[in-house]
């Protein structure tokens, strides 16, 4: 079997397995009246996230906070606002004021380049995962966390080098593709304080993202493990020094 047949071999058991959970996780999420529990129900239909995913992001916050590591919280690749607005959420629980910069075309999806491994494949979601600007900002503004908030619409490559977010303390890429990840991995990485947080969405669905995301760790020698979140969703403690 090829590398590729493997790789692809092992993320469809994974799926399956972390599918299953998730749905167990719903049923009791459905059911609970904890605070993570009520901001899952709240933003599921607006998200693809797993339940793991959402749950790392809200953890993520609440490290950062009981941390205090300073910074702003971050998402590249927000589609129709479900997991920003988990982010928002966890910010607002906690009163905390920082700033949530969100990251989109708010057209869909980019087409991949040539340096995505399973460019055919991927090519076929160009468009995809559409959120309209004006819907996610309504999201928002229902769910009261709409002042806190930075709307930048956008390719990436045009919009995360000039914008200023200043320290992050939260970065959640979910970019999808080799050039995007890659991008904000470039470009936002050293804005992460140490012991920040980074999440990323796509590690183990697809092979663009992860292969910027090992190529970006080894070029830096960054050696903290990935955390595993499910079957595609990573996370990482951003060393003190590195």
């Amino acid at each position: 079997m090829r590398p590729r047949e493997v790789w692809r071999s092992l993320t469809t058991t994974g799926r399956i397995t972390s599918e299953v959970r998730d749905l167990v996780m719903h049923f009791r999420n459905s059911v609970r009246s904890d605070d993570f529990a009520r901001a899952y129900r709240t933003v599921r239909p607006y998200t693809m996230a797993g339940e793991a995913r959402l749950r790392g992001l809200d953890q993520a916050i609440e490290h950062v906070i009981a941390g205090k590591i300073p910074g702003a919280v971050a998402e590249c690749g927000a589609a129709r606002g479900g997991s920003a607005a988990l982010l928002g959420l966890a910010l607002k629980r906690f009163h905390d004021r920082r700033l949530l910069w969100v990251f989109d075309t708010f057209e869909g999806l980019p087409p991949p380049t040539a340096a995505d491994p399973d460019y055919e494949t991927a090519a076929r979601y160009t468009g995809t995962c559409r959120g309209d600007l004006d819907e996610v900002r309504s999201l928002f503004e229902r769910l009261d966390i709409l002042d806190n908030a930075r709307l930048i619409k956008g390719r990436f490559e045009d919009t995360i080098p000039q914008s200023q977010t200043g320290p992050l303390a939260v970065l959640h890429i979910d970019g999808d593709w080799y050039e995007s990840v890659k991008t904000c991995l470039v470009h936002l990485y050293d804005r992460v304080s140490p012991g920040g947080i980074i999440q990323l969405d796509d590690y183990g669905h697809w092979e663009g993202a992860r292969k910027a995301v090992d190529e970006f760790m080894t070029a830096r020698r960054i050696s903290a493990p990935l955390r595993y979140l499910d079957y595609t969703g990573r996370q990482l403690v951003k060393p003190l020094v590195g």
